[in-house]
């Protein structure tokens, strides 16, 4: 009989667009593997299947089960895809842990943690030749004192962002210090982002992405990818309008880059306790040759371009293969 995978989707935040474009390219790649395949939509409103004839069935959240014609969908395994909360945040894992289903992705703590990037950047202090900016972070309650900070200990340009976002969702660049506070204000008034601000410093650099998954063999990292775009930052135009991004994949890297980049990618990883598949991005500083921190994506999109399916192309492999692995990984713990 075959695995009855629940591929799950949708989301609470802007980023819902991007989460149904990525379920639905692996929804594509596996419609010929051994799975019995099922497209669970989640929003604030309501957790649904839509049936070949356009029927919509509600999932039931005791134990996420879905009734249909035919009987009662039990699921061996919930494959994520959902960016933003509740998919990435931890949430939608602490729920499955629960009522017992396997799942692809980080753990319920990982999730969360790796969340907040103010957190991550704490845990990951310590690794050596890991490079992380200066940086503030700030709530509502103490933001005020934090202004003072950032202006008396950061440099400038900066970077502003919500601390528990994605896809550069409320983030701003900021070259002058009067363009401060709107940039918090933007960032703080970012929807399901959490209430916590990060500021950091810039650092001037190539910028590149790069995953990293358990596979049979083993940790396995995936050829980088190296993004140069015609924005002034990787903003989320940039990330999802064709024409304004130019992504290398390979990354034009030294052979010496190339081990340090993945023996670091390893290294973040383990430290943070992952699963399955994450993708890790950096600066790599020019003046410097370090290598910089930027963030780790514990739910990658997996659009036809993007990072993920190109790095896994480049490795030589198929997309089908390469999230049936996934899927093998996590049935057989």
């Amino acid at each position: 009989m075959n695995a009855k995978i629940a591929l799950i989707t949708g989301g609470f935040t802007g980023e819902i667009e991007i989460s149904l474009k990525s379920a639905a390219f692996v929804e594509q790649k596996l419609c010929a593997s051994q799975y019995d395949v099922y497209k669970i939509i989640l929003t604030q409103q309501s957790w649904y299947y839509v049936d070949e004839v356009g029927i919509k069935h509600e999932i039931n959240r005791n134990d996420f089960t879905l009734s249909l014609k035919n009987g009662i969908v039990k699921f061996d395994l919930a494959f994520i895809m959902i960016h933003g909360s509740p998919g990435e945040d931890g949430k939608l894992q602490g729920y499955l842990d629960m009522i017992g289903l396997k799942y692809t992705s980080c753990d319920t703590l990982t999730s969360a943690l790796t969340m907040n990037k103010a957190y991550t950047k704490y845990l990951l202090q310590g690794i050596e030749n890991l490079y992380l900016a200066p940086s503030v972070c700030l709530s509502p309650a103490n933001r005020a004192a934090c202004e003072i900070s950032i202006i008396k200990d950061l440099k400038l340009p900066y970077f502003v962002k919500p601390n528990g976002g994605g896809s550069s969702i409320g983030m701003t660049k900021v070259k002058q210090i009067d363009e401060l506070a709107s940039a918090l204000d933007r960032a703080f008034g970012t929807e399901n982002a959490g209430k916590q601000v990060l500021v950091e410093e810039f650092v001037a650099g190539r910028e590149f992405s790069v995953g990293i998954y358990n596979s049979k063999e083993g940790l396995k990292v995936l050829p980088a990818t190296e993004v140069i775009t015609t924005r002034e930052f990787f903003d989320f135009d940039a990330k999802y309008i064709p024409g304004l991004t130019n992504e290398v994949t390979p990354a034009d890297l030294t052979v010496e880059q190339q081990a340090r980049m993945e023996k670091l990618v390893k290294e973040v990883y383990i430290r943070l306790n992952c699963k399955g598949l994450v993708r890790v991005d950096f600066f790599l500083e020019r003046e410097t040759d370090k290598f910089y921190f930027i963030e780790i994506n514990t739910i990658p999109g997996q659009t036809e371009t993007s990072f993920i399916p190109q790095q896994v192309r480049a490795a030589g492999l198929s997309e089908s293969d390469f999230y049936v692995e996934l899927i093998e990984q996590e049935l057989l713990n």
